[in-house]
């Protein structure tokens, strides 16, 4: 009887559940927490003007690179922290100090040693951070200008490389972390930014922003093997879907999302949005993609199954929305 109780109980629980979005608001310095229909429930104020984000496995943490000017393009020396989210918490935490390397940009997360990845952009440099002892562990030089955007290799058993959009010079670079001394920089297309492994992790897809490409690297000899010619202008932001058919990413200078099929390495559809998508994710049970407008401070909600835009909704005046995450919390 007891077990029937506890059963009860968990599925109530778990009906009880409700999807959630993080949208990190880059105008207004915040986590801003929405329901999927757009209501604003909740925030938590971070470091100044926060670029990207990264959730734990399990979604319990995000953390968040402060740093500090709006775009790329300005000048500024910028922040130099971390910030450290609890989620259900709805708190910061904490933040990792970066000490004398400034404007931190891109993120990602090993959730194998728990360690982060991080660009930043003054000066150049890709760190390596200890989430535990939330201190730098390594620093290195990527060979290239304005590095942006980061993804650890494959991470089995640990990541054992990491790879960085270095949009300035058109390239990516592949650095071997254990020294660093191991680095092969590779050319792409024009301003490389956002990047994602394939659910396989024998690929890694670059989204080159001004040359409407998308670089296919092999992760194995870390060589381009092949390349995508968007249907639009302007990949910026790109992600998978869970069974690892699709390639989704937003069309920044044709206010469209596109997906490409990654068999054929072809587009296959496009869905139109109101201003420029600068950000795009999946969400973790594929039903979802996400992307922001952030000069109209709005986010789009598009259903991948249908292939159409689900909604959109402003955030508030000033919020300047960016990169949007899906998390489920009761």
């Amino acid at each position: 009887m007891r077990l029937l109780v506890f059963m009860i109980l968990a599925a109530a629980a778990l009906c009880g559940q409700t999807p959630r979005l993080l949208v990190l608001e880059k105008g207004a310095s915040a986590l801003g927490y929405y329901t999927l229909e757009g209501q604003r429930v909740g925030e938590v104020k971070v470091g100044l003007h926060p670029h990207e984000m990264i959730a734990s496995p399990e979604g319990r943490y995000v953390y968040i690179t402060d740093n500090g000017t709006m775009r790329i393009e300005e000048a500024g020396k910028g922040g130099n922290t971390v910030s450290i989210v609890d989620v259900p918490g709805r708190r910061r935490i904490g933040v990792i100090k970066l000490d004398q390397f400034f404007r931190p940009h891109g993120i990602d997360l090993d959730p194998t040693t728990n360690r982060l990845a991080i660009t930043v952009e003054n000066p150049d440099q890709f760190l390596l951070l200890d989430i535990r002892d939330r201190r730098i562990l390594r620093a290195y030089d990527t060979k290239g200008k304005t590095p942006h955007m980061v993804r650890f290799g494959p991470t089995k058993g640990g990541a054992q490389y990491a790879y960085v959009s270095n949009s300035g010079s058109g390239t990516v670079s592949a650095i071997q972390l254990a020294t660093g001394g191991e680095m092969k920089v590779m050319p792409t297309g024009a301003r490389p930014e956002g990047s994602v492994l394939s659910v396989q992790q024998n690929e890694l897809y670059v989204t080159n922003r001004e040359s409407n490409t998308i670089t296919v690297i092999d992760t194995t000899r870390h060589a381009q093997i092949g390349e995508i010619k968007t249907g639009g202008k302007g990949p910026v932001r790109c992600d998978v879907t869970p069974d690892g058919r699709y390639l989704v990413y937003a069309l920044m200078h044709d206010h469209k999302i596109e997906i490409a099929d990654l068999e054929t390495r072809r587009p296959v559809a496009q869905i139109a949005v109101e201003g420029d998508p600068i950000s795009l994710s999946v969400s973790r049970d594929g039903q979802y993609a996400f992307a922001s407008s952030e000069e109209i401070g709005m986010v789009h909600v598009i259903s991948l199954k249908n292939r159409k835009l689900v909604r959109s909704f402003k955030t508030p005046k000033g919020a300047g929305p960016d990169p949007v995450l899906m998390v489920t919390a009761k």
